[in-house]
């Protein structure tokens, strides 16, 4: 499993709401090239969101699906990207003097991407969950400043 820590100067409130704007996945989810649908019901359990990965013109449809939500600390989510496999990322925001500071956990659970080693899954993940928090605390802290 990858874990990866970011400090943030927003809240986790406004973490949070760009978690729960599921048009802003492939803005901060490194990999995932464009939205096709949101579910009217997201970020609520069961929930999902139709996003295409890859690099145009190896562009692939698949779906990330909610586990659990608890607004505004905790969001656990099913990832897929066939024919990789599948991935649990679970995200844990914590409020902290100043900000807030937000956690990524993932792993692969399904398919190919299982067969990894897990010390190569960890480095593989960890450079990409760390872009992916640079790009998330990016588009919270610019929501949280007045006028935005």
């Amino acid at each position: 499993m990858s874990e990866n820590r970011r400090r943030a100067t927003c809240s986790s409130d406004d973490v949070f709401k760009v978690l729960a704007d599921g048009w802003s996945y492939a803005s901060w989810v490194v990999g995932a090239a464009r939205v096709r649908a949101v579910g009217n019901d997201w970020p609520e359990e069961g929930s999902s969101i139709h996003h295409s990965v890859g690099v145009w013109p190896v562009v692939l449809d698949d779906t990330t699906t909610v586990v659990t939500c608890a607004p505004p600390h905790h969001l656990n989510l099913r990832a897929r990207g066939w024919p990789a496999g599948e991935a649990e990322v679970d995200i844990t925001i914590e409020d902290e003097p100043g900000g807030c500071e937000i956690t990524i956990r993932e792993t692969a659970k399904k398919g190919p991407a299982t067969l990894i080693p897990k010390h190569l899954e960890n480095v593989a993940l960890h450079v990409r969950n760390a872009e992916a928090l640079d790009r998330l605390v990016f588009l919270a802290e610019r929501r949280s400043r007045p006028g935005s």
